[in-house]
Formats: structure tokens, sequence, C-alpha cells
């Protein structure tokens, strides 16, 4: 009787029964790692479509790198992150070409002429004809997925002047001076190509060994993972130094004037690596995301989880995707990025107005 006369004297001040319950919690840090279980390899993009933030990575623990499908997450925050399902799946008909590994994916948002949008995912897998990895590609209308695979691989061999690495790792990136586009690839060596308009082929004649020379195992010895991004004015070149499944796993960069290079290394290349005081290894194979309408950007890279550090567990395929913050010096320099157990706080694009 007495609730009832409760809401009663409520309902008669014009308040609303419901701010009564308990406020749902503020998110305040997104904590790493930001997706659940194991994943690696992570690329981001932004899509226009749906104002959120897509992730697609290496399904991972998996013995043998031997995950076989693709799954997205969505945000609309870089915070909390939304399971969107299987976007691609390698074991299947979805892709005849290929019979799994499926690794290290990259994707591309495409608008076209009437508005609509294309989305290209670009990944590797095993090519069942050529017992090898290759690059593949497939096309959506929906960041989400279901993609359609082209048939056939994209990229089946190495550059003809080399000799060894694989086909795998690859990036694409739109240059934002040009609105042209570009491809990179390959472990052991880091390959460049035009893509042409079409976006699933590539321009052959513009194929360029741009693998950067030099370093040691400790700072910037070219492995894998080319990552390519623009910023007023300067390309920045990002790759992995080391092997995956070894603590020391860590992120190197170099600049160019252009998206096929020259890479200049830079003074001070790692700029992502190890803190094993608090129990963080494996910091590479990442990508950039730039929050729209902002000089703000951040840094999505895999670890390999603390539990599976020791050579015995596998941990190069134990690993899980996080995310921090990257800055920049006055003179275009990155500034080493700190890799943290906390995460970043939510961000909120600055979209332009719908007309």
């Amino acid at each position: 009787m007495k609730k009832f006369f409760f809401l009663i004297v409520l309902l008669a001040l014009g308040l609303d029964c419901s701010a009564a319950q308990p406020a749902k919690r503020k998110v305040l840090y997104s904590g790493n790692p930001i997706l659940p279980e194991f994943h690696a390899d992570p690329e981001i993009m932004f899509s226009h479509l749906t104002n959120r933030f897509y992730i697609y990575s290496t399904t991972d623990g998996v013995p043998g790198w031997g995950g076989y499908y693709f799954t997205a997450f969505s945000s609309p925050d870089l915070v909390e992150w939304k399971h969107e399902g299987i976007v691609l799946d390698l074991a299947t008909d979805q892709v005849p070409w290929s019979s799994g590994n499926a690794w290290a994916p990259a994707i591309m948002e495409r608008r076209q002429a009437d508005g609509s949008y294309i989305y290209y995912l670009y990944y590797s897998g095993h090519d069942v004809k050529k017992n090898r990895k290759s690059i593949g590609v497939a096309m959506s209308d929906k960041p989400m997925g279901p993609f359609y695979d082209l048939g056939t691989p994209l990229i089946d061999k190495r550059p003809e002047s080399l000799n060894g690495g694989q086909q795998i790792d690859v990036d694409v990136f739109n240059d934002p001076v040009t609105d042209e586009n570009y491809i990179y690839w390959g472990n052991g060596y880091m390959a460049a190509a035009k893509l042409n308009v079409d976006m699933v082929s590539i321009d052959t004649t513009t194929i360029t060994v741009l693998t950067p020379e030099g370093g040691t195992l400790e700072d910037y010895r070219y492995r894998e993972a080319p990552y390519v991004f623009y910023r007023k004015g300067i390309y920045y070149f990002l790759w992995s130094v080391d092997d995956t499944g070894s603590p020391n796993y860590h992120v190197a960069y170099g600049t160019a004037r252009s998206p096929m290079g020259p890479i200049v290394v830079a003074r001070q290349p790692v700029i992502l690596q190890q803190d094993p005081d608090n129990e963080i290894y494996g910091t590479a194979h990442n990508s950039i995301i730039q929050v729209p309408g902002k000089d703000e950007w951040y840094i999505v890279y895999h670890r390999i989880n603390k539990n599976y550090i020791d050579k015995q567990r596998g941990p190069g395929y134990h690993r899980q995707v996080c995310i921090d913050r990257l800055e920049f010096n006055p003179d275009g320099t990155i500034r080493p990025v700190t890799p943290t157990q906390r995460g970043i706080p939510p961000v909120e694009p600055k979209l332009p107005k719908k007309r």
C-alpha cells in the first residue's frame, strides 16, 4: 500500500518513475583488449554509410593459424563493440580458390556516383591450386557483409625480382590527394602497386618493391604487415618487426612524399613495443584510424595474451586486439605509443551536417 501511495505522489509531481531505476553506468575507457576471445591482425575502418567504426581481423586461437573465416565488429565510439557475425568463410563455396588460412584482412569503402557504397575486403588465404598463400578480394554493399569473392586470387605470386616471402598481410590505401588507390603486401618483402578503377585488379606495370633496407630485430628490420596512411602532406608507412610469436614483435615506421615511396626510415623508427613490467607482449600488426572531422588518431594492434607467452603454449596464435592513442610531434614525426591496459575513452566523430 505504501509503495502504491509513493507512485501516486511521483505521478502527481509530474516525475518520471523510470528515474527511480539505477542509471546505466557510463563507460569511461575501452579497456584492452577491446574484442572478446582471440583475434589478430586488426583492420579498422569508419563507414560513412552507417557512421560506425568496424574492425575485421584474423580469427585466432587456432593451432597453425588455421582460422578460415572473418568476422566484423562495429562500434559508435571505439569503446563499445558489437559482434556483427561472419562476413566471409574461406572453407565454403564463398571462396572457391581457397581452403582456409584466412589471414590479415584489409578494407576499402568507395562511394558510388548514385550515393551508394561498395566495400572491398582484401585478404590472404591458402590457394588450393598452387598450394601457397595468395591474396583475394570480395565485395559487399554493406560493411558487415556478406561479402562475395571475385572467384580467383587477385595476387598469386611475388614480384619477379624476389626469391622468397609469402603473399600475405595486404593493405589498401586511398590517396586523398589524387583519389587513386594502392595495394601493399608481403611477408619478407614490401610490395606496392596501383589498383585499377575496378578495385579488383592491379596495374601490373606499377608493381614496385618498397622494402625498407637495413635495421635489426631490435629496431626496424622489415618483416611484414605494411600499413599506409596520410596526414598533412606526409605518407606514413608502418610495418611489423620480428616474428608474430615473439614478445619482441613491434611496430616501426618511415615516411615518403608519395604512396609509392621511396621510404625514408624515421630517425626514431620504433613507435610501439612490449612492456614486460605490465605483462604486455608482442605489440604489432596494426592499422590506424582518424576520427572523422578531427586531427585525432588511434592505433589498433594485436598483442600476445600474457597467459600464452611461453613458446609451448602457442603465443603466435593466441593474440588479442587492443587500441591506444597515436600522437604526433609538431614536425610530423610519430611519438612512441604507450601500450595500456586501460585503452581509450569514447570518441565522437565530427560528421558533416546532412542537407
